[in-house]
């Protein structure tokens, strides 16, 4: 996860070429895993708000470029900062919460359950947004939770507090996409992406004078302990891995926005689960985390539940809708965001 909002060229020229679409993705999802690597490799002897901190602040001068150079303006409507200011919240929230859980959680453990984000989007598109959420949309919703709990395993001595905290990760971002889809048409994607990594060096400092007192105490829950340790001199190794994070967020996201002019969404979308490979990897070679069954058997049922909502979708799409009708129903959490955070 993994990051801010991916970025949709909202008034470039849409493309048609899947290859170069499904290579762009690959390469940004590849870049937002790393991330994720590096923010857990570090997690032991730094805060999360000093490795967001210098991401954000690397990223922010990047992604002002870019967005300069696209839409010639970082400016936002007077009568969206609401809604903007509240969706960057909640994704800095949402990022926050992922990144304390792979400190204490295996990365594809904490991947795969970030990928009930769509999940959530589903749900929440009915009573948010007024779509209609067909029964063969809850009973997959429901089927991904199920994969979840398999995951998790609440009430057995092996439950992992920390995988509520990617939990709600996922549900963070799954509502910063529906406020998105408001704001779709009234702001351009990247000037809310460039705001969205404003959000999260705004939360970073917040957090750096909340705990600037705490020092680095022993025994506490690595997730805890990631979150309240006071700020450290790095290592030039250290800082150096920091300030890369900021390239390789800026990097995936235009990647991401590439990949997305370039191809339909549902056919792109399914390759960010690719994901889950790279965390396998970077886990078994890194950390040493092997996946057990129930990893993997929860991560493939959220994984089938995410991939069969998507080609339901496709394929709702493709059918012919009633003159004045709607195809709201069929929208789906790729619209205008990836599903990897």
């Amino acid at each position: 996860m993994r990051s801010s909002s991916r970025l949709a060229l909202d008034n470039a020229p849409r493309l048609d070429s899947p290859g170069l679409a499904v290579a762009s993705l690959c390469a940004a999802v590849a870049l937002a895993s790393s991330i994720d690597a590096i923010v857990k490799l570090l997690s032991g002897g730094y805060p999360v708000h000093q490795l967001l901190a210098v991401r954000a602040g690397v990223a922010l001068p990047l992604l002002a470029l870019f967005v300069l150079w696209r839409e010639g303006t970082l400016s936002l409507p007077r009568a969206q900062w609401k809604l903007v200011g509240l969706r960057g919240l909640v994704m800095a929230t949402a990022y926050l919460g992922f990144s304390m859980a792979v400190a204490t959680l295996p990365l594809a453990s904490g991947v795969a359950i970030y990928f009930t984000m769509p999940l959530f989007v589903a749900a929440l598109a009915g009573p948010v947004l007024g779509e209609l959420v067909p029964a063969r949309r809850w009973l997959l919703i429901a089927a991904g939770f199920t994969g979840v709990l398999i995951m998790i395993r609440p009430g057995s001595t092996v439950f992992e507090p920390a995988a509520l905290l990617a939990l709600y990760a996922a549900f963070g971002y799954g509502c910063s996409q529906l406020i998105t889809r408001s704001l779709t048409g009234q702001v351009p994607s990247a000037i809310l992406a460039f705001w969205g990594n404003a959000f999260y060096l705004l939360l970073a400092i917040i957090l750096a004078v909340l705990f600037s007192g705490f020092g680095n105490p022993d025994g506490l829950h690595p997730s805890i302990a990631f979150l309240t340790r006071s700020w450290q001199m790095p290592a030039p190794a250290d800082f150096a891995l920091m300030a890369s994070t900021g390239v390789l967020s800026a990097g995936a996201m235009v990647l991401f926005a590439t990949a997305y002019r370039l191809g339909q969404a549902n056919f792109v979308a399914p390759f960010e689960y690719s994901a889950m490979l790279w965390a396998t990897l970077y886990g078994i070679f890194l950390f040493a985390d092997l996946p057990d069954a129930y990893t993997i058997t929860g991560g493939s049922v959220v994984a089938l539940a995410g991939l069969t909502m998507l080609w339901l979708d496709t394929r709702a799409r493709r059918l012919p809708h009633p003159v004045g009708g709607s195809s709201r129903s069929s929208r789906n959490s790729v619209d205008k965001e990836t599903m990897t955070p």
